[in-house]
């Protein structure tokens, strides 16, 4: 259960990442108040898995999850490059996430 929470927490880092570019340096006020929002909410779902998982691991995770989501949705929505070194930097996020995942009970 703690994997799923911390899976929720980082589609909420996600979500304010991605709330921050649609903010215009908070500017825009409900893109503001949705991104502050989403923020509250990563770092409660990121503190109730801390609870049962390894700081190190779960920290790894949930940054990783965060870094991954926001550079596969800067490509869709934003139009950034897709060269073959983003990509394969992406395969490497995911295998250090899906290794930490591995290694850690």
């Amino acid at each position: 259960m703690e994997w799923i929470i911390l899976l929720i927490a980082g589609f909420f880092e996600i979500s304010w990442a991605i709330g921050l570019k649609y903010s215009h340096g908070f500017s825009q006020l409900i893109p503001s108040v949705l991104t502050v929002i989403c923020m509250i909410a990563s770092f409660y779902f990121l503190a109730l898995a801390l609870k049962s998982l390894p700081l190190g691991t779960a920290y790894a995770v949930w940054t990783g999850i965060g870094t991954l989501g926001t550079v596969i949705l800067g490509i869709i929505l934003f139009k950034e490059p897709a060269t073959a070194i983003r990509l394969f930097c992406i395969a490497l996020i995911i295998s250090g996430i899906t290794g930490l995942k591995l290694i850690t009970h």
